[in-house]
């Protein structure tokens, strides 16, 4: 029969750091939104009592954030279930009836764009023209044909030649561009308009990818970023819905809602500054002031931990890993987080008080004539809106009313957040009466988008792997530390997750849950004797 007692004295025993006989560990996770709550869960549920979450913003949810308007709700972040077969987050969904109401046009089987719906995209020109349908179907061929190709050069082992830098966007670019001229049947005004397109269909990409142009991201990795077989499904009630869920067996006080984190001070790094606040600190009991790791709150609130589950975005790595963790993070890690690429998608919701775009029109493809022969996908900041791809409507009416989604990323995104709701409503109008011909489409009446770029607490929407980083950067980024292999101090004292941190699910909801779990498993398995001790 095992004993419960756990020792003290070996500096080898993981639970010998501070932990008591008995004691259960302290676990803080940082951040509320499908990684961490999902970390929290699974720690809950294993028999971890002493759990503590601590999210810097109001709100639980991290980038899922649905806003209710009036009956519809609207989805500022996360929209889509990627593929059905084995993805917890459609599983959640499906067990607690949030697909019922999934209409066919909120259902796409296919590799989805953005919104994917029954009805035809509209391709319009900044002429005023509509690029006529056939030329439309031949084009997207040829370009799902040399999207395919990007995806051999990982799953193959392909070489990637110098001529395509590593890149998905010079790649396809360039490739793209050779068939499009040497196509013997198309006249010069078609090849035109097709050389045209190129850079729209790049833009659209670039929103999937969250970069700010697809030049940025890594041809040889691009094809290790794994589909889950089934259809992708739209949450009609809302994708907070699923927050909510996960939630829900958390208790109340276990969430700590507006508690930035300034610092964390691993590895028993506790400064005697901090042992100095921490004496004066009366509701610090003395054992907690040789604890591994202590998380330092903008507060003030020195909180002690034996282990740490970081669960904030790459951007917010990006940015603030210097200050973030004392002592500074190994070299090793810095470099994954500096080498792997996040940037920013944005919506823009726009809603009109009738339609004027006709019963078949699923989406506004805008196609700029004078880019056909253009390299860089980088504008004047005053032409921020150039990088608008599209505006999709969003099906059915009778739930959303008639209303557009626009959508927009990179550096020109970060430029339409520091515009205000006027300008950008107007903006956006302008657009639409030049590309549709039509001078007398009305401003919207209402105008809702969102704003991942400029918000300190998230500082991008989601990963891609970047030129010049792998798949072996997203591991090195979800290594716990210290690193076992190099340190005799207690394993597992700051731990990652997030979407970023899978390597093969990286930008998706299910990759932000499969991670929150997989940190959690990590310490269920150091832990399970204690676990399983009776109380």
């Amino acid at each position: 029969m095992q004993s419960c007692e756990i020792s003290g004295d070996s500096t080898d025993d993981p639970l010998s750091s501070g932990l008591r006989r008995k004691r259960q560990p302290r676990i803080v996770v940082i951040g509320a939104g499908l990684a961490g709550l999902s970390a929290a869960k699974a720690l809950l549920e294993s028999g971890f009592t002493d759990v503590t979450v601590l999210e810097a913003t109001d709100r639980i949810g991290g980038r899922v954030q649905s806003v209710q308007l009036g009956h519809a709700t609207f989805e500022l972040g996360a929209t889509w279930i990627h593929g059905s077969h084995g993805n917890p987050v459609y599983h959640l969904a499906e067990d607690n009836g949030l697909l019922e109401e999934t209409t066919d046009s909120e259902r796409s089987v296919g590799r989805i764009s953005l919104y994917s719906k029954n009805g035809v995209a509209y391709h319009l020109t900044n002429n005023g023209q509509r690029i006529p349908k056939d030329v439309v179907e031949e084009f997207s061929d040829l370009y799902n044909e040399v999207y395919n190709l990007t995806q051999e050069f990982f799953q193959r082992g392909k070489p990637v030649n110098a001529e395509s830098q590593n890149s998905v966007g010079v790649f396809t670019r360039d490739v793209v561009r050779k068939r499009v001229k040497a196509d013997p049947d198309d006249t010069e005004a078609v090849k035109r308009l097709k050389l045209a397109m190129i850079q729209q269909y790049l833009k659209v990409e670039s929103c999937e990818s969250s970069s700010h142009s697809m030049d940025e991201v890594s041809l040889s990795e691009f094809g290790e970023w794994t589909e889950i077989p089934g259809a992708h499904h739209v949450i009609p009630c809302g994708f907070i819905k699923i927050v909510e869920i996960l939630a829900r067996s958390i208790p109340k006080s276990v969430i700590q809602l507006r508690k930035p984190v300034k610092c964390i001070h691993w590895n028993q790094s506790v400064s005697k500054e901090i042992e100095r606040v921490a004496d004066h600190n009366s509701d610090l009991p003395q054992e907690n002031k040789g604890s591994n790791v202590f998380v330092e709150c903008e507060d003030c609130e020195f909180i002690p931990a034996d282990h740490v589950i970081v669960t904030v975005s790459l951007g917010v790595l990006k940015k603030r890993h210097e200050s973030l963790f004392h002592p500074r993070l190994p070299e090793e890690k810095v470099m994954a987080i500096e080498k792997l690429g996040i940037n920013t998608t944005d919506k823009i919701f726009l809603e009109f008080e009738e339609p004027f775009w006709s019963s078949e029109c699923n989406s506004i493809q805008f196609v700029w004539e004078d880019e056909a022969e253009s390299e860089s996908l980088t504008y004047p900041e005053e032409l921020w809106y150039k990088k608008i791809c599209s505006f999709d409507v969003l099906y059915p009416p009778e739930r959303y009313g008639h209303v557009l989604s626009g959508w927009i990323c990179g550096e020109e995104a970060l430029i339409m957040e520091k515009c205000d709701d006027e300008t950008v409503a107007e903006t956006c109008t302008e657009m639409l009466r030049k590309f549709t011909g039509n001078p007398n489409i009305p401003k919207p009446r209402r105008i809702l988008r969102s704003s991942w770029g400029s918000n300190p607490y998230f500082r991008g929407s989601y990963s891609y792997t970047q030129v010049g980083s792998s798949g072996a950067d997203v591991e090195k980024l979800a290594k716990p530390l210290p690193y076992a292999e190099s340190s005799k101090s207690p394993p597992m004292q700051v731990m990652f997750s997030g979407e970023a941190t899978h390597r093969k699910y990286y930008s998706t909801t299910h990759g932000a849950v499969l991670s929150g779990q997989r940190e959690a498993a990590r310490l269920i398995e150091m832990y399970q004797d204690l676990l399983q001790c009776p109380t």
